[in-house]
């Protein structure tokens, strides 16, 4: 795992040295008699920074509409606005489109005229976060790879929507007003390359149906949730991240191994009405449980291995990885037992 992190690192620097060098000699090899030219393309309202001559930036310039972006344009800011429409027309020359920031705007689905986001066909990131939509738009551009639509008003998620969209990694969804029935076993289809879904702060009870094979992060807090089904997370063998923080989550509502899973390494249980900690794998590294209903921790009964097998095998056997453990908000009285620490013996630190 660390491994693929640091080879994810490695790519991400090189794709951003290349892009930095393509900027640099893109501002380079521009003749001086251009300039005018691309200063006369400018639209009045926004701003055309000479060291970047693929952005433009109409951030918090009180528009109501989106003036014409033109044709060299890849990167386009135009959040914290008054924007209400989307129409084809300021996008007839925007061709090279990569990024589009519209947060913090005005805009309603009745806004949005048909068409006019999928024919963005090179836009890879598309932020429509604090807007008024109340579903996620559609049709969407299919080379999307990041999709941010937090704190709008969705309740209702299209029929397909996501079907073709095999190159998103992240989408997000958090503070919306997204019920049980709006997610369907459908609904993520198509998303074979996901990595995170944010469904926080919505108005699930069940856990959401169908989450794609690859994620990685999963996010649920504030939701109503209350029980974990058997075998829930064989779907997604690849989640590390697990953040349930913020539900009604009982011992009872948790199958006997529902999170011994050996795929997640950060387990987020906070502010949930839970007696016990639930049995957890030794490659678990996270653990948060605090503000739950706790009153006691035995070592010897919550430890993944056995002590004495531990003991045997030492740093050269499979011994539990957890680092961090917080207990905090419970009604467990310190001292931290001392069969915590023989067990997780690579423990960090505990809060409690």
């Amino acid at each position: 795992m660390i491994l693929k992190v640091y080879t994810s690192l490695l790519l991400l620097f090189l794709t951003n040295s290349v892009w930095t060098r393509t900027v640099r000699q893109v501002y380079d090899d521009l003749d001086p008699d251009h300039w005018s030219r691309y200063t006369s393309e400018c639209p009045q309202e926004c701003f055309c920074p000479p060291s970047f001559p693929n952005a433009l930036y109409c951030d918090n310039k009180g528009l109501k509409e989106i003036p014409p972006i033109p044709a060299r344009i890849w990167y386009l800011y135009l959040q914290n606005n008054q924007i209400e429409t989307l129409s084809e027309k300021p996008f007839v020359n925007a061709t090279h489109l990569r990024w589009i920031n519209l947060n913090k705007n005005k805009i309603k689905n009745s806004g949005i005229e048909s068409g006019v986001l999928s024919k963005l066909k090179r836009l890879l990131y598309l932020f429509l976060e604090e807007n008024e939509l109340e579903e996620v738009p559609a049709p969407l551009p299919v080379g999307l790879e990041q999709l941010r639509l937090a704190r709008n008003k969705i309740s209702k998620i299209p029929e397909g929507v996501f079907s073709h969209l095999e190159n998103l990694t992240m989408l997000d969804l958090h503070q919306n007003s997204l019920l049980d029935s709006a997610l369907q076993s459908d609904t993520f289809q198509g998303l074979n390359n996901l990595m995170q879904l944010n469904i926080a702060k919505n108005s699930l009870k069940k856990m959401p149906l169908s989450i794609p094979a690859n994620t990685l992060q999963l996010f649920l807090d504030n939701n109503s949730i209350e029980v974990i089904p058997e075998n829930y997370f064989n779907a997604i063998p690849k989640v590390t991240f697990l953040r349930l923080n913020y539900n009604k989550l009982s011992d009872d509502g948790i199958p006997p191994n529902g999170f011994n899973v050996s795929s997640i390494l950060d387990l987020q249980l906070s502010h949930n009405q839970l007696t016990k900690i639930p049995p957890i794998n030794a490659h678990l590294e996270h653990l948060h449980l605090d503000h739950n209903k706790i009153k006691s921790v035995n070592g010897t009964q919550i430890c993944p291995v056995s002590i004495a097998l531990e003991e045997d095998y030492g740093y050269y056997g499979n011994i539990p990885r957890l680092r961090y453990l917080r207990l905090d908000g419970n009604e467990i009285q310190p001292p931290i037992p001392l069969d915590i620490m023989i067990c997780f013996r690579l423990l960090q630190a505990v809060v409690i």
